[in-house]
């Protein structure tokens, strides 16, 4: 089965090329790059809830455009820049991934841009699914 990647070649902060792909699928596995609370080429404003929203919603869309939904996630990693924003952190992804829980990492990281929260995932289905 061939590798698929979508959205190589994009851009980010001052429209600067980006040198990966949003994700790859192989054989029904999808794996998702870390998304961030980007539109646009830029960090939106706000904390932590207006980012966290932002970033699950941009990995959603991605999954969606790859024929995937949050019931297929098997695996988050979360990166959060402030340890003290994990409690609303967590209300938000509850929200959003509490009807199918993926297994999850969450840890305290120093971002590469200037954001609250970075997300990955991995997702699987049946090829032809």
């Amino acid at each position: 089965m061939p590798i698929k990647r979508y959205g190589s070649g994009q851009t980010g902060a001052g429209g600067k090329p980006l040198p990966f792909a949003r994700a790859v699928e192989a054989n029904g596995w999808l794996h998702v790059s870390g998304q961030v609370a980007m539109e646009n080429g830029e960090i939106i404003d706000g904390g932590i809830v207006a980012q966290t929203h932002k970033t699950i919603g941009n990995l959603i869309a991605i999954l969606h455009e790859a024929g995937y939904g949050v019931e297929h996630i098997v695996r988050v990693g979360v990166w959060l820049d402030d340890p003290r924003d994990f409690w609303s952190f967590n209300k938000i992804y509850q929200d959003y991934f509490g009807a199918h829980p993926p297994a999850r990492a969450c840890v305290q990281a120093s971002m590469m841009v200037d954001c609250k929260v970075e997300i990955d995932c991995v997702a699987y289905k049946t090829p032809d699914a």
